[in-house]
């Protein structure tokens, strides 16, 4: 099995799966590499089926190129300024701006200047699902953590919040 090796002053071993699909494996300094070559083979089972995640991920959500993120980028400003308005009004918020990015591993944020800046990609993904972004962002205006208060608030607005979250997962 290929993998990457970052030995460091950690005390235990972890294994993690990129979003390329690569497996890294942090290890303390002077832990022997026969200690690593078991630990890897006992969860063989476990990085397999992660490996098998992942690509299966990348494979439905592939890099765009140029003429998908224009496609991706109009769709965008046509629905989520129009949906962050809509949520705004009903949550009584005011976000200071709406933003778009490339961004690979988050699909919003919200800026502690209340500006929300959300990514092209979130656009492949289920309107419910989108619409869930638009009001967790909108709530970090109100709440900047994930406190209980924070999952309140976005559960008076979307009580299915979580099914919604479930369908960015897959």
């Amino acid at each position: 099995m290929n993998y990457t090796l970052i030995r460091s002053r950690r005390r235990t071993l972890a294994i993690e799966i990129s979003r390329e699909a690569e497996v890294i494996v942090r290890a303390p300094l002077r832990m022997p590499q026969r200690t690593i070559d078991a630990f890897l083979e006992q969860k063989r089972d476990w990085i397999e089926t992660h490996l098998a995640r992942q690509a299966q991920r990348k494979a439905a959500h592939p890099e765009p190129d140029e003429a998908k993120w224009a496609e991706l980028k109009a769709r965008a400003k046509a629905y989520l300024p129009e949906r962050t308005a809509y949520y705004a009004a009903q949550m009584g918020v005011s976000p200071t701006a709406v933003r778009f990015s490339r961004a690979k591993t988050r699909f919003g944020s919200c800026s502690g200047k209340n500006s929300i800046t959300y990514s092209l990609r979130l656009m492949d993904y289920p309107l419910p699902a989108v619409d869930y972004v638009v009001v967790h962002e909108l709530a970090h205006i109100k709440y900047k953590n994930h406190g209980p208060e924070f999952y309140r608030f976005v559960a008076s607005v979307l009580p299915d919040y979580k099914q919604r979250e479930q369908l960015l997962r897959q």
